[in-house]
């Protein structure tokens, strides 16, 4: 029987008080924050004022000069650069922690290790890098008591690759977690069937084991993106600040007072973020596959 027309009224009311909190607090802290940034970004700054006066004369300046562009083509990089990396990284540690280890109390042991370094206070960490990547630092001086290098490596500090490396390491637990978690979901009857049945272990990985673990690897990509494309600490301390990324011009622009420009950044990286994340949902369905 259909159900009475009072109780669907009583129903869609109690959804929506239900829905309520949840779009206030969305309004409040997010929507309305994103509207003043877009807002500020077309106020008219001068040196020592900025007025709430239209104009696009920060827009014109940031796509008019090569520094910023080049931030913006030099976040792009790295981050696909960081999202390449803590995949080839991070994949292989998840299968192994997620379904090659057949101990659940060891699987979770082998997580926590993963986990560990987020004990510590994330400039620490970054700052850890420095003594192991520089010049006279223990990389340096391991490979050269091998005898493997005559002379200490130069690049591994201040430049674009000592910022890969530090991020790579930073990040590369929020691949493994999402990952190693859709892995331990797959029900090893299917791989023993595929098995009975021949296949071996490379048809098996790319015909059930990565299809299965990919709405992982898209939450891990989401995660990793949404943090190495908001970076600026990592770039700063480990690259001497010569690699300047999005997130380096906002606080600049900000420590400057220069609120329409920082805003106008902040925009461009809003934007990118949400290309970035509407593309990664794009590969899978999550709704359905979580």
């Amino acid at each position: 029987m259909p159900e009475p027309a009072p109780a669907l009224k009583r129903q869609s009311m109690t959804t929506r008080l239900l829905l309520a909190p949840g779009i206030l607090w969305m309004a409040l802290f997010l929507v309305l924050p994103i509207l003043m940034i877009v807002y500020v970004s077309f106020w008219t700054q001068t040196t020592f004022n900025i007025s709430p006066t239209p104009t696009l004369a920060s827009w014109k300046a940031f796509f008019g000069s090569d520094t910023y562009t080049g931030a913006l083509w030099t976040t792009l990089r790295l981050w696909l650069i960081i999202l390449a990396s803590t995949f080839i990284v991070g994949y292989p540690t998840a299968l192994f922690v997620g379904l090659l280890v057949k101990s659940k109390t060891v699987s979770t042991v082998l997580l926590v290790i993963c986990v560990i370094p987020f004990w510590t206070s994330f400039l620490i960490r970054v700052l850890a890098w420095r003594p192991m990547l520089g010049k006279e630092g223990a990389i340096n001086i391991v490979l050269m008591k091998l005898h493997i290098i005559s002379q200490p490596i130069e690049v591994l500090l201040f430049t674009e690759l000592s910022v890969v490396i530090g991020m790579t390491q930073i990040y590369c637990v929020f691949m493994v977690g999402p990952i190693a978690f859709m892995l331990a979901r797959i029900d090893r009857n299917i791989i023993e069937a595929a098995r009975d049945l021949g296949a071996g272990f490379g048809r098996i990985f790319w015909k059930i084991i990565f299809p299965l673990s990919l709405p992982g690897v898209v939450v891990g990509a989401i995660f990793v993106s949404v943090m190495v494309l908001g970076e600026f600490a990592t770039s700063a301390a480990l690259s001497g600040r010569k690699v300047n990324l999005l997130g380096n011009i906002i606080v600049t622009q900000v420590g400057s007072l220069k609120w329409a420009m920082a805003s106008v950044v902040g925009v461009i990286l809003t934007v990118v973020m949400g290309i970035v994340i509407a593309g990664f949902l794009r590969i899978v369905d999550l709704k359905r596959e979580l």
